[in-house]
């Protein structure tokens, strides 16, 4: 599921794949407009499954992340305003969530997409973050490759 959400670099929210070409990709966002956007191959794409938060023993990926998260807000939107937090208030909160993180490479502001992306991956219906929907995704990915 991570895998087919991207952030696109100087766009704001978050996009859904939905094909590839030769030289460009087709997006989808994820807000209510669900317009479909060209991405020509200069443009900084990244899928959120590739992503991960540093912490004091290594990197833990997004998607284990977004699982804590998820255990603090009941799988539902945050009910804590990160929009107006001052950065100590973002540092504390995200420490309830995450107690290791590296609190030198992980900055305020990358708190903030966590929890941005979070909201709106949970008002799209997307808050199943655990270990077997990514196994249950790898599976159908054998069955039908030309979908992945």
């Amino acid at each position: 599921m991570l895998k087919e959400i991207v952030s696109v670099s100087g766009k704001p929210g978050l996009y859904r794949l939905i094909s590839r070409g030769k030289n460009s990709i087709i997006i989808e966002s994820l807000d209510d407009v669900k317009k479909r956007i060209p991405i020509q191959g200069n443009e900084k794409v990244i899928s959120l499954g590739d992503i991960s938060i540093f912490t004091d023993d290594g990197e833990i990926s997004l998607r284990e992340v977004f699982l804590l998260v998820g255990e603090k807000s009941d799988n539902s939107v945050l009910d804590f305003n990160f929009r107006k937090a001052t950065n100590d208030e973002l540092g504390k909160y995200f420490e309830q969530i995450l107690s290791g993180y590296d609190r030198e490479r992980v900055y305020p502001s990358h708190i903030k997409k966590v929890f941005s992306w979070y909201n709106i991956l949970v008002n799209q219906g997307i808050n199943d973050f655990s270990e077997s929907q990514l196994i249950q995704e790898a599976e159908q990915n054998l069955e039908h490759p030309e979908q992945a």
